[in-house]
């Protein structure tokens, strides 16, 4: 019987509205795990997921049915809701709008997953702006600055 056989691996990358630094590690664990329970749910598997106290880095197996907008959607309306819920802020709590994805090949996964496990070490060096700029010329992905996330400096 004819099927449908894909590898599709996803490195998505978004930000805390205006990039506060409110991602807390005494709950950041909690966070990435509610988090990989939304993508197991959708029946889409997490290989990393890591991030700084203002964004986040996440890896997935994506299969071919999924329309990764909608789940990163879920991902951040549902993610906001639980930090709410759970009141791990006094604030308020929202992700910026946007997002970037980024393409790998399965020859790539263990380096972007280390990547992506290193991140309090990478940012001792790079700033995210730095970052994610350098992702977005890296995959040769037009952009106005205008419609990146927004900076705080």
């Amino acid at each position: 019987m004819p099927g449908t056989f894909s590898q599709i691996y996803i490195h998505v990358v978004f930000a805390v509205k205006g990039r506060d630094s409110l991602i807390h590690s005494s709950w950041e664990e909690e966070l990435y795990k509610y988090i990989t329970g939304i993508v197991r749910n959708k029946e889409q598997k997490m290989l990393a997921i890591n991030g700084m106290p203002d964004h986040i880095h996440f890896l997935i197996g994506m299969k071919p049915s999924c329309c990764l907008s909608d789940l990163v959607r879920e991902i951040k309306k549902a993610s906001n809701e639980f930090i709410k819920e759970k009141k791990f802020i006094k604030h308020k709590f929202h992700w910026q709008e946007g997002y970037g994805a980024f393409s790998y090949s399965h020859s790539s996964l263990d380096n972007i997953i280390a990547y992506i496990m290193n991140q309090k070490e990478h940012h001792k060096k790079a700033t995210f702006k730095e970052e994610y700029i350098g992702f977005l010329t890296k995959f040769k992905i037009e952009h106005k600055p205008e419609y990146l996330f927004e900076w705080i400096f």
